[in-house]
Parts: C-alpha cells; sequence; structure tokens
C-alpha cells in the first residue's frame, strides 16, 4: 500500500477525494456555493467525482469504462434524486428519493459492490467517493437541515461524545466480555500510536458513519416517526451494518455491541445536532476496542 500512495497520480486521486470531504466538514458555507450553479450544472458537476477513479486505474493498468460509468452516473442520479426531492418536499419529512439513496449508499459500502474497481489497498477511495456524493447531494442539492456536519469541534463536542463514551463503555465493555467477543489486554500504548490511531478512526471511520447514521438517516426519519423511534431503527441499522464484521456469515454477538452502541452515539447526535459529537464517542470507543479489547 505505502507504494501505491507513492504513486503521483495516486496522490493527485487522494487529494481530490479528500478536498470536498474536508472542504464541506470544515467550511460548512461551501455547500451553499452549489445553488449559485444553474440547474443542469448542478445535477452533472459531481460526474467529476470520477476524475481519481480514471487517475487511479489508469496508472495502475486496471482502467474499465464500466467502473468509469458507475463512478459518473450515480453521483448524477443521487442529485437528480435530491434535485426533485427538494421540489416534491419542501418540509424535508424524508421521501422515497432519500432513503432509496440511503440505500444506496448503506449497501455499496457495506456489501463493497464498487470495491473491485480498486487495487488492494486503495478500497477505500470507494467509501469517500460515495460520502463526496452524498455530502454534494444532500448538504448541497437537498440542503438537509440540522445535519450538523461541523468538523470545527467545540468544547461541548467533547464534552457531549466523552459522556456517551463514559456511559457506553461499562454496558459494552462488560456485555462483550461476558460473550466472549472481547478479549481485555493489559497493557499501556504509547500516546503516539493512540492518537494517530484515533485521528484516522475519527476521519475515516467515525465521521462517515456518524454522518450517514445519524445526521441523514435519523435526521430524516425523526421527521416521519419520531425522535425515539427514529433512534432505535437507525441503532438497528447500524448494528446489522457490522453483520459480516469478523465472521463468515452473521457475526450476532457484534450486531449486538454496535445496536447498543449505536443507540448512544445516536443520542449524542441528537444532543447537540452535530455529527462531531458523536463521531468523538464512536472514535473513542474504536479507539478503544482496537487498544485493549480485540
Amino acid at each position: 500500500m505505502l507504494r501505491l500512495l507513492s504513486n503521483p497520480p495516486v496522490i493527485v486521486a487522494a487529494l481530490l477525494t479528500l478536498i470536498p470531504y474536508f472542504a464541506a466538514a470544515f467550511c460548512p458555507n461551501v455547500v451553499s456555493l452549489v445553488q449559485r450553479m444553474p440547474v443542469g450544472m448542478r445535477i452533472l458537476a459531481p460526474a467529476g467525482l470520477a476524475v481519481p477513479y480514471v487517475l487511479v486505474s489508469t496508472s495502475l493498468g486496471i482502467f474499465a469504462w464500466g467502473w468509469l460509468a458507475l463512478y459518473m452516473l450515480l453521483p448524477i442520479g443521487i442529485s437528480l434524486l435530491l434535485y426533485e426531492a427538494r421540489l416534491a418536499d419542501p418540509e424535508q419529512r424524508g421521501g422515497w428519493r432519500d432513503f432509496l439513496i440511503l440505500l444506496v449508499i448503506g449497501l455499496a459500502v457495506d456489501l463493497r459492490w464498487f470495491e473491485p474497481a480498486w487495487p488492494p489497498g486503495l478500497a477505500i477511495f470507494n467509501k469517500v467517493l460515495l460520502l463526496d456524493a452524498g455530502i454534494y447531494g444532500f448538504l448541497g442539492i437537498r440542503q438537509l437541515r440540522q445535519v450538523g456536519f461541523d468538523l470545527r469541534l467545540q468544547r461541548r463536542d467533547f464534552g457531549i461524545g466523552l459522556f456517551a463514551l463514559a456511559a457506553y463503555t461499562p454496558i459494552g465493555a462488560g456485555l462483550g466480555l461476558a460473550l466472549g467477543f472481547l478479549h481485555f489486554h493489559a497493557v499501556i500504548p504509547s500516546p503516539m500510536r493512540v492518537l494517530p490511531a484515533w485521528l484516522f478512526t475519527f476521519f475515516f471511520i467515525a465521521v462517515p458513519e456518524e454522518l450517514f447514521f445519524r445526521g441523514w438517516m435519523q435526521n430524516l426519519l425523526e421527521r416521519r416517526v419520531g425522535p425515539a423511534r427514529a433512534l432505535l431503527i437507525t441503532s438497528t441499522l447500524f448494528g446489522l451494518s457490522h453483520f459480516n464484521k469478523r465472521a463468515v456469515l452473521f457475526n450476532w454477538r457484534y450486531v449486538l455491541l454496535a445496536t447498543i452502541a449505536g443507540i448512544f452515539y445516536g443520542l449524542a447526535w441528537r444532543q447537540a445536532r452535530r455529527v462531531g459529537s458523536s463521531a468523538v464517542t464512536h472514535a473513542s470507543v474504536d479507539t478503544i476496542w482496537s487498544v485493549w479489547l480485540r
């Protein structure tokens, strides 16, 4: 993987993939620029998300026209459906278009539908590109309110996130140890190991999942079924998204623990309606698990 990351086209592709994500995360007002485009350009613009695929695939000799078409047309389809959703549902109660897009993105990531387009070690491109397409569609086109995708973290984000962590840890750790899913390792890790692990987990695991499940899914479901049901439904779906992790078939222990964790993540997001709050909890849980309990 390090050899691949030293490839100049791959480096450029990585930068192009990360720019939309970090621009929206740290300059939330940038998404309002989308509204200044003519409608046709607004819908067609995310076809540019195919450029990273072209750079990586051509430089490594794995280019395929089918994958190029997918990475061009899927973001356009997302934008078109969410443009129609905005016109059909100005009150943002959530409609079939919103949930269809969430279903497609969620299954594509969880079941790794598009990862064969990428060489081993670079499948994360697929996840971030789909995230970029969702960010552009839900925030730029749909202008979904109360998502809370602002990673300029505040003291309150850490307070809420760490409080949820403190509430979940004894439950998750106790149940995981009792089920034999978790195994305690008495180690004192170096801060130089823990901090990079936390930062990587925060930006590339916790934030994407929290934006998808809490900022988009739970947010939309609240308007349809109310906060309590939305929290339970989203947490259950979040748990089920882990069914194939660390198992050949159905890892019910992982599903159970992830579902319970999802309740605390959802509560953290709902407290401040900020993805950063729940992502602090999520990244901290995953880091504790990887260091002391895996």
